[in-house]
């Protein structure tokens, strides 16, 4: 019996002997210890693949416990004993979070140096019909060259058996060694999703199959696809409509201009009954093509599921392990629908989605469902929708109609279901909180669990460093997220970075990005800065569309109001309220109700006040601008009205963490204090000490409600006669003015201050308040209560 030849690696200079168990460098041996030599085993035997850790520990250490530091420290020894550096890792490649893959190419060898194909590997098999000669001609040129020796000349006939198995054997080892090519992909690195080729003649896949495939690649943790976002700000900027078709070519530029890895193109043709899948991965700068997949259905119905099997064939083929492809691979017809009209509609709608907002979207979101009442993702969408156009009743049906369905979505849309449900339904954002650092860990190269962070949950929670770290890295995954630069630039507000905020907002100018919240940003810099001629510029850049016009118009309210003018203010309000009615956004004309009704009610016109808090209620009963109407109510003098809101609230909203921490403890301590309960005040408020410095929620478009647990408490310490505890409060505001901003509280600050200063027997720090304060509204409406009551305190300190 012939003795079976040894099989060796190489690699570089180097050789691996898995019988002796030795490792050659030049035929010099290389010292290593032997479980070192077990792991370099299995990477070079597993090369340019990714082998998890898990994997390398249950191999090297099978019947035994060990610290992941020991796997480290045979990978340290390796790449010692290899010469790798950090600087230049030519062998073995980590993969954060997912493993490590033997980067060099590797030859396997016999004894005597000759080349073999790997007995694991010699028995592919493909069978091949009609081959055609160029297709034959390629495979061919493909093959590494084999010395092959003849004992005698063979006869006409044996050359042409011979060469016809040559042939098939060509073929076969091909298409063997191209399907255990890998592509080596950066943990940077982005791919382009063109549009598919639909060669079918029926409409139906047009747009479809390219967001089926978008949702399937999706769930890989290791690939990040180009947004829709980025993608449409490409194409401006390459003078294409924003929904242009992304052709091959158009593909390949955008492709290029977002410095992508690779671009996928797709392709559906029939062949009689069924279809044929096609997807063709190109680097995008040369025009290589790296990879080549094709799939069939039987029918129509069977697409979606051959999307599936193809999307992961090459999340495969990019180097993901087996383990995490299995793990995350919902099919397409359960993570989305298994309707190809729903999904046609759902792809028009992320597209408008990306160009024109969520309002936009809205209609088509519901068309999605419509189709397939079972959608889960676009009934978040919709949710989404009903938010932007102040539908709190809607945005609520609709996203726990998603939660309810989320079973019926990808991992990654779980996500977004859950975070999004404790986000706009429960308004727990302890949860929100777990579910996106989870979810962040899970998918590192999804931005829009760092989103959700940045925008929403760190800042209500008072968490302004996290917030500006997560805001960052939404940035740093794609550079045209407007929102990004948004949540950035407010965190620096707050953490009074103002020059840091300012430079924020110039990139996104200088990406040509645009959000109705820039001028939201921009006023409030300017405010900050006290630039009132920037501040009147920006008012006047808002004017044309009703969206920016009425945000520019309801943030101005509050900024003249602040210096007094609370007549101008007045109109402000009416014209946001009005502008919002007209849109149809009567939650958004409800929050800058409230936020006038507050206004009026802490300037001591409680007339006035109660006039726009019922106003509020006729509008809509959302969370946030009920409490408006309640607070306004409540600091007005009229405790029932107030508690009868903040019991509802309760009921409606038991888990909302903004409630619990902020809005009921608020309520309920200025209730206290119409009563006389100075110290059931202070008490009730100690419930919002861990979030009180946060932003919340009404602050985010109704902007009043900012540091509110904090100026009720010092009004608390006033009329408990604790002078210094109130002027402790106060200066809290004092020293956090790019949170409160142009919130009213923030000039009456110093108003308060005077009171406290002159309860604790500080005269002149009182008197100097008191200027403060006056200075401020030098020129202020003369018949504000609030302004007449302190210059009879002030003429009473002389």
């Amino acid at each position: 019996m012939a003795t079976k030849p040894r099989v060796l690696y190489e690699f570089g200079p180097f050789r691996v002997d898995p019988d002796k168990q030795v490792l050659l460098r030049e035929s010099q041996p290389v010292p290593i210890t032997p479980k070192a030599f077990e792991t370099l085993l299995i990477l070079v035997q597993h090369s340019r693949e990714v082998v998890t850790k898990d994997e390398l520990m249950k191999a090297v250490w099978p019947d035994a416990f060990v610290e992941e530091a020991n796997l480290s420290q045979n990978i340290f020894r390796l790449r010692k004993a290899l010469g790798d550096s950090p600087e230049d890792r030519q062998y073995i490649v980590t993969l954060p979070g997912r493993g490590y893959r033997f980067a060099a190419e590797v030859r396997t060898v016999t004894q005597d140096g000759e080349d073999v194909v790997m007995e694991s590997r010699s028995s592919a098999q493909v069978i091949v019909d009609q081959p055609d000669a160029a297709l034959a001609e390629t495979l061919t040129r493909s093959l590494p060259a084999v010395a092959i020796g003849w004992k005698r000349e063979p006869s006409r006939k044996h050359l042409s058996i011979t060469g016809a198995l040559l042939a098939l054997a060509a073929v076969a080892v091909a298409f063997y060694l191209h399907s255990q090519r890998q592509i080596a992909f950066r943990e940077t690195d982005t791919v382009l999703i063109a549009d598919f080729a639909n060669n079918t003649g029926d409409a139906v896949f047009d747009g479809t199959l390219r967001q089926g495939l978008a949702v399937q690649l999706e769930q890989s943790p290791f690939l990040s696809l180009v947004s829709e976002d980025r993608i449409q700000q490409t194409l401006r900027m390459m003078g294409q409509v924003p929904d242009a078709r992304l052709t091959p070519q158009v593909a390949r530029e955008v492709c290029e201009r977002t410095a992508s890895a690779a671009v996928l193109e797709g392709s559906i043709a029939s062949l009689g009954s069924q279809y044929v899948l096609g997807l063709r991965a190109k680097n995008c700068v040369t025009g290589e093509v790296l990879d080549e997949e094709q799939v069939q259905a039987a029918k129509k119905e069977d697409v979606l599921d051959a999307l599936s099997k193809i999307a992961g064939k090459f999340r495969s083929r990019v180097g993901e392990s087996l383990a995490a492809v299995a793990k995350h691979d919902t099919p397409l017809a359960e993570a989305t629908t298994p309707s190809l009209e729903a999904l046609k509609v759902y792809s028009a709608a992320l597209k408008l989605h990306a160009s024109n907002g969520d309002a936009a979207a809205l209609p088509l979101f519901k068309r999605a469902t419509e189709i397939d009442p079972q959608f889960a993702i676009a009934y978040a969408f919709m949710g989404f929708g009903y938010e932007s156009i102040g539908e709190s009743a809607l945005t609520m049906e609709s996203i726990s109609k998603a939660y309810e369905l989320r079973d019926r979505a990808s991992d990654g849309e779980k996500f977004f279901i859950t975070a999004a449900y404790d986000l706009q339904v429960t308004g727990n954002l302890e949860k929100a909180e777990k579910t996106c650092e989870l979810w962040a860990e899970t998918y590192p190269r999804e931005l829009t669990p760092h989103g959700f962070l940045s925008g929403i949950i760190y800042p209500i929670l008072g968490k302004y460093e996290p917030a500006m770290e997560n805001a960052r890295k939404t940035v740093e995954i794609d550079p045209d997220f407007g929102i990004g630069y948004n949540n950035l630039a407010i965190a620096y507000e707050a953490l009074d970075r103002l020059g840091e905020a300012a430079d924020t907002l110039r990139q996104a100018s200088e990406r040509k990005l645009e959000l109705p919240d820039f001028l939201v940003d921009q006023y409030q810099i300017a405010f900050l800065k006290g630039d009132h001629a920037d501040m009147e510029r920006v008012v006047a850049a808002g004017k044309g569309t009703s969206g920016e016009e009425a945000l520019a118009s309801e943030v101005d309210s509050f900024g003249v109001a602040y210096y007094g003018h609370l007549q101008e203010a007045r109109k402000k309000s009416r014209r946001a309220v009005e502008l919002a009615q007209q849109s149809s956004q009567r939650g958004k004309a409800a929050l800058y109700e409230a936020g006038a009704a507050v206004r009026e009610a802490v300037f001591g016109n409680a007339p006035a006040a109660r006039r726009s808090a019922a106003a509020v209620l006729e509008l809509s009963n959302g969370r946030d601008g009920e409490y408006g109407a309640a607070l306004a109510w409540a600091v007005s003098g009229d405790s029932a009205e107030a508690q009868k809101l903040a019991d509802d609230l309760e009921k409606r909203f038991p888990e909302s963490t903004a409630l619990r921490f902020g809005y009921l403890p608020t309520l309920r301590a200025q209730v206290a204090l119409n009563h006389g309960e100075t110290t059931k005040a202070i008490e009730t408020l100690q419930t919002a000490v861990p979030y009180e410095l946060g932003q919340p929620p009404c602050s985010f478009f109704g902007f009043f409600g900012p540091l509110y647990p904090v100026y009720v408490r010092g009004e608390a310490y006033l009329a408990a006669h604790q002078g210094a505890e109130a002027v402790a409060e106060f200066q809290k505001i004092l020293d956090h003015r790019g949170v409160v901003v142009t919130d009213p509280i923030g000039a009456l600050i110093h108003l308060q201050l005077g009171r406290a200063f002159a309860l604790s027997g500080e005269r002149s720090k009182a008197k100097a308040a008191y200027s403060d304060f006056f200075t401020l509204w030098e020129d202020a409406d003369p018949d504000i209560p609030v302004l007449r009551q302190a210059k009879a305190e002030y003429a009473k300190l002389h």
